[in-house]
């Protein structure tokens, strides 16, 4: 088990150098095609209640993903991670009025402005991460709230990471408690879990 913690321990730290080392342009453009990837994607185009997420700074940028599903009148679901490491979904209905900053450093709904979803309403959850490998295995922020979080969802909710094409590598190192995401959009292509 140490072996791959400390496995996964690089590949976070190799990633971060990766991310940071993009050009603030190039960073935008790979970010745009993601967005464009994901809009374009019949699951998500055809969801109704999308599961979101505000990303950390290595993580592909959202917020612009979620103005976008809120113009589409989606009704955009975020995470509230409390110090607890328990997790709660809210509908967000204002990204300029309905956040505010959580315990990791990252916006997340404000509790007093924001209705609380159960898990089963949820159609589609996009789910962040360091790195992934074409088999849907991933590397989150090693908090382990997604972890938890995916097990939970309804069994035909699509579970789809949003990555840069520099995050995915041939293999991760998986754990017992690890999951899987069904399909990732990078900013070169649309994988399907093998």
């Amino acid at each position: 088990m140490d072996e791959i913690r400390e496995k996964k321990i690089g590949i976070r730290n190799e990633m971060v150098r990766k991310i940071e080392g993009f050009s603030e342009s190039e960073r935008q453009a790979k970010t745009e095609q993601i967005e464009e990837r994901l809009f374009e994607f019949a699951n998500f185009i055809e969801s109704r209640i999308p599961l979101l997420y505000l990303n950390l700074p290595t993580e592909v940028p959202t917020e612009n993903i979620i103005r976008r599903s809120l113009m589409q009148n989606k009704i955009v679901i975020l995470p509230v991670f409390e110090k607890n490491k328990t997790v709660s979904l809210m509908k967000v209905d204002n990204f300029d009025r309905d956040l505010k900053a959580g315990p990791r450093g990252v916006l997340q709904p404000d509790p007093e402005k924001c209705k609380l979803v159960p898990l089963d309403r949820v159609d589609i959850a996009v789910v962040p991460g360091f790195a992934f490998d074409e088999k849907g295995g991933r590397i989150g922020s090693g908090n382990g709230y997604y972890d938890w979080l995916i097990p939970e969802l309804s069994a035909t909710t699509r579970k789809v990471a949003l990555a840069f094409e520099d995050q995915i590598i041939p293999q991760i190192p998986m754990e017992s408690h690890d999951k899987f995401v069904d399909i990732i959009v990078s900013d070169q292509r649309i994988i399907y879990k093998i």
